[in-house]
């Protein structure tokens, strides 16, 4: 067990590693980058200074790595020591290379069936490996979780996450927080009853599994300890929560997957992340707040048991599901300070809540295009829905025209970032809306249980793009400054102490801005970018690396070879100019400054 101090966290990178992050700032120590967040608190904040506002248009490659494997290239790679740990999407590589001269020290692929991709919905992604106590962990596409010895390659042990005949895949990274591992479940379109589960670092042993609807027991909430928001204030979430917000047996199909990013808090002793969309897409068939889909989850790392929870799209109606990352950080809320967990949810909606109480702090909007609800009450904590843009109210078989954001939300898994240094969060968003269509649906074990018809657009009457990259101040819930881009931002975004934010594009440019948001560098890598910007310094001096493949939901067209408008769940007319600037190929790209000479 680490003592991590409000200014450090503790990192131990020889032999055992307990990555348990800090929710407060990033090691001030280390220069490696040993969690796909670059610490535990998702802040994915560099102190590094080396590279910065001064000299960053002198960057330029140091090397280049190609994984073989053409679909989307999300996540990112590690750096522990003097060895970067490098994964694909489907078949799952692992390469472990050196970071002398680049050579592989070993190459781990899996065999896994192919059958598992079909029902992987959007894309054959994986969003990165995770390292602790001396082993690489993996999670494959066919839900088998797999520890690596992390100097041989060699297997240590495994565990069945899933099952991909009833359509649970995994693309979410693994965690490790203190002795444990954990990893969610994909499938929301399968109608895949979502759950986070902890196994023993050691072992591969299952710890607890936590489920995201269904009975308390089953889901590991105590009626009258676990707290929600309501009518102002935390209060019990009372007996059976959840099982009264569905129809029936509607529950043990109703989605609510975490394939998103987690954290944690060594202070508090809490995990935290999201929960998915309920299914099907078509509201009709799930009357109901659909509890606990949707949601936002504190649960003690040890035990599983949930502190509180807080749902931020009930009854969910467009598919906004709730799995992006929650960022950790202290910050001043109306003035006051706060140990704050940041949440900028596919809805559109960015929430700012009190992580150790759980209370709602600020709702607002990070897109001004968003209108499918015109605020959140902050008395109930729910968003006030526009009947125009219900597509429960309007009916199955009814079009409803020009909801914003799109279903993939005005953000989708793509991490935002947060500087201790300005305070400020930095978001690649969406700038998409929608058609929406919902259909009756019924259930059949592996198969779509989707029961919508999509089709996107960029966001009318605005800047004719799809996407904006924005800095962002959750204590007043207030857009500081918004950077507009052709494509949605599908990159997760890193800050750093050099004054110089990064993030790629759909296109392929990896971009570097000032704090106010003007463009001080780019580069064109060989192709689109929906993988994270990382940073290390190795042999003083500092690299940056991203992983570039197009894919994605965003960019499963091409990586799919999909050409309906509709295919995609809507993305492929959405994004159909995107072949005019890019193509196929996964590629790391490392970039350093120049020897002086």
């Amino acid at each position: 067990m680490f003592t991590v101090t409000r200014a450090a966290q503790a990192l131990l990178v020889a032999g055992m590693l307990s990555a348990i992050g800090s929710a407060h700032a990033a090691d001030k120590n280390s220069r490696d980058w040993t969690m796909q967040a670059g610490d535990a608190a998702n802040q994915r904040y560099s102190d590094l200074t080396q590279i910065n506002k001064s000299n960053v248009k002198n960057l330029q490659v140091a090397w280049s790595f190609s994984t073989g494997v053409l679909r989307g290239h999300e996540g990112a790679p590690l750096v522990v020591g003097d060895t970067m740990y490098l994964h694909s999407p489907f078949p799952n590589k692992i390469f472990a290379l050196s970071l002398d001269d680049q050579s592989i020290k070993w190459k781990y692929e899996p065999k896994q069936d192919a059958a598992v991709i079909p029902v992987m919905c959007c894309d054959t992604v994986s969003r990165g490996v995770a390292y602790g106590d001396g082993k690489i962990f993996v999670q494959q596409a066919d839900t088998t979780l797999v520890a690596l010895d992390a100097r041989t390659g060699k297997e240590v042990w495994k565990a069945k996450n899933g099952d991909a005949k009833i359509g649970e895949t995994n693309t979410n990274a693994p965690h490790v927080f203190k002795n444990y591992v954990l990893t969610g479940i994909s499938g929301g379109e399968f109608g895949v009853r979502g759950r986070m589960t902890a196994y023993d670092i050691k072992t591969g042993k299952e710890v607890w599994k936590a489920y995201s609807t269904g009975p308390d027991s089953e889901m590991l909430i105590d009626p009258q300890k676990t707290m929600t928001w309501t009518d102002g204030k935390m209060a019990p979430v009372g007996q059976d929560s959840s099982l009264k917000t569905w129809k029936g047996d509607q529950w043990k199909i109703g989605g609510g997957t975490t394939w998103g990013w987690y954290s944690y808090d060594p202070q508090t002793n809490l995990l935290y992340y999201g929960t998915g969309n309920p299914s099907t897409w078509n509201p009709a068939q799930r009357p109901g707040d659909n509890k606990w889909s949707m949601s936002i989850f504190a649960r003690d790392l040890d035990t599983g048991m949930a502190k509180w929870v807080y749902q931020m799209t009930p009854h969910d109606e467009w598919d906004y599901d709730g799995v992006n990352e929650m960022i950790l950080a202290d910050i001043k809320v109306q003035g006051k300070p706060r140990k704050a967990v940041v949440h900028f949810d596919r809805n559109g909606f960015a929430y700012t809540l009190d992580r150790v109480s759980g209370e709602l702090l600020v709702a607002q909007k990070y897109d001004p295009a968003v209108n499918w609800a015109s605020h959140v009450d902050m008395k109930s904590g729910r968003p006030m829905v526009q009947a125009k843009y219900s597509t429960a109210q309007n009916g199955p078989d009814v079009n409803t025209k020009g909801v914003c954001p799109a279903a993939l939300g005005s953000k989708d898994q793509q991490p935002a970032s947060y500087s201790p240094k300005t305070g400020l969060f930095y978001v690649p968003t969406n700038h998409v809306c929608m058609d929406y269509e919902p259909f009756q649906v019924d259930y059949t074990a592996g198969q779509p249980y989707v029961g919508a018809t999509l089709s996107m657009y960029p966001a009318p009457n605005s800047h004719g793009g799809m996407g904006n990259f924005i800095a962002y101040d959750a204590g007043t819930g207030k857009i500081v400054w918004s950077k507009p881009e052709k494509f949605s931002v599908w990159s997760g975004a890193l800050a750093t102490a050099g004054d110089v934010t990064f993030y790629g594009t759909l296109e392929g440019y990896l971009k570097a801005v000032d704090n106010n948001g003007r463009e001080l560098w780019k580069f064109k890598t060989p192709s689109g970018i929906i993988g994270n910007v990382m940073t290390w310094q190795y042999k003083g001096k500092q690299y940056i690396g991203v992983l570039s493949g197009i894919g994605g939901w965003a960019g499963i067209g091409m990586a799919a070879g999909l050409e309906k408008d509709n295919d995609g769940l809507g993305a492929v007319g959405g994004y159909r100019e995107l072949s005019r600037y890019t193509e196929l190929g996964g590629t790391l790209t490392v970039f350093t400054l120049p020897d002086r000479s």
